[in-house]
């Protein structure tokens, strides 16, 4: 009995990826809630951001002003920021049996820096190693939407941050590091098609904590 009460206090880690308006938030909190309804705390968080140290770090990513800031040091600002809430927020809730859900994780490095801006994925694995300190998502759903969808969706709604104003190359270079990345890692990623309706990806994405819960406990 003692040995079933140990297994249960290890805690989920899911992460959500994707483009900016792929409807990645509304799921958020949808999934909140239904993880909730199972009985578990759940922490909420984002990157880059989450902690006090990490959202300062944000606003000097995304500020529209720092137009000279080197891909390389973008690259170690995002991890700098995700070592942060590593630390701070996601390595205690795990080990506390609390479920954390964050939108956008790692992967965002990969595509943003390495496919997006062109540096070696080896180079953004081995700096956001250190970041990570042993840490990988259960289960990543990756909210797949088109570049242009993506952006008519997005600036319907706001005027873009440093990163949203990029080109639509970029977004397409983005984009196809996602599908990629989907591609190598597909027991952890998971694709969601977000051309439906919100019922419909919700119906998909319980689905996948389901089976994912019932392994874990397994």
């Amino acid at each position: 009995m003692h040995h079933a009460e140990d297994k249960m206090k290890k805690g989920f880690f899911i992460t959500f990826e994707g483009l900016d308006g792929s409807g990645k938030t509304t799921q958020i909190k949808l999934l909140e809630e239904y993880i909730k309804s199972k009985g578990y705390e759940v922490v909420l968080t984002r990157e880059p951001g989450g902690t006090d140290i990490s959202e300062q770090i944000r606003t000097l990513i995304l500020d529209t002003a720092n137009t000279r800031m080197a891909p390389i040091t973008e690259m170690m600002l995002y991890s700098a920021a995700r070592a942060q809430l590593v630390a701070e927020v996601i390595k205690p809730a795990i080990s506390n049996g609390k479920v954390v859900l964050c939108d956008r994780f790692v992967d965002s490095s990969y595509v943003y820096q390495g496919f997006g801006r062109g540096i070696d994925l080896k180079i953004v694995h081995d700096v956001n190693k250190i970041a990570l300190n042993g840490i990988e998502p259960d289960i990543t759903f990756f909210f797949d939407i088109d570049p242009q969808n993506s952006l008519k969706r997005r600036f319907n709604a706001t005027a873009g941050d440093r990163i949203e104003s990029e080109s639509i190359e970029f977004h397409t270079k983005v984009y196809n590091g996602y599908k990629k990345l989907s591609e190598l890692y597909p027991e952890r990623i998971k694709v969601i098609d977000c051309m439906r309706s919100i019922d419909e990806i919700f119906a998909d994405l319980k689905k996948w904590i389901d089976i994912m819960e019932i392994n874990k406990r397994g």
